[in-house]
């Protein structure tokens, strides 16, 4: 069986992913538990940058407006950095990528989809910065661009909002 796809009805349009499940289990997974459970339907996108990313999966953007959006952790709380040999994924355009506070195993729920090509984020890269991939676009890229596009307000936030209305894995 391939990897599942997950659909993100946003308030501006659809977006299909492919989780990388089988290169990335632990941050792929983790993302996996938390759509099935509901935990990003009806947040928001709270950081959006034009030419760089979208990023969403704060639990306290559920009111868009939060002084808190983007300092939230999931549930279950942290996860362990995963950065395997054979799965040297770069931060491409459309492809989904691990938010994390820049210290070891600090990523949670928060996750991006690159704009453009940020390999400074790939964890294998010579930056500080280390954001392994555990996903990609497949359908819906005009949907990013048009989030990407977005105005935006005080700490890149969307301005109007724009909501994840569901996350949806298909298996």
């Amino acid at each position: 069986m391939g990897n599942p796809t997950a659909v993100l009805e946003t308030s501006l349009g659809e977006i299909t992913v492919e989780l990388f499940e089988d290169k990335m289990p632990i941050t792929a997974g983790n993302f996996i538990k938390l759509a099935k459970s509901g935990f990003y339907d009806g947040l928001h996108f709270h950081r959006v940058i034009g030419g760089f990313m979208i990023q969403f999966g704060c639990p306290h953007s559920r009111d868009p407006e939060s002084p808190r959006a983007g300092t939230g952790d999931g549930p279950d709380g942290n996860i362990q950095d995963e950065h395997p040999d054979d799965a040297k994924l770069s931060n491409e355009p459309g492809t989904l990528s691990m938010a994390n506070s820049g210290t070891p195993n600090s990523g949670s729920c928060q996750f991006f989809i690159n704009a453009s090509h940020n390999d400074y984020l790939d964890w294998f890269g010579p930056g500080s910065s280390k954001h392994p991939v555990f996903g990609k676009v497949t359908e819906g890229m005009e949907v990013v661009s048009l989030i990407e596009e977005s105005p935006t307000g005080p700490g890149d936030r969307p301005d109007p909002p724009v909501q994840m209305i569901s996350v949806t894995v298909q298996e």
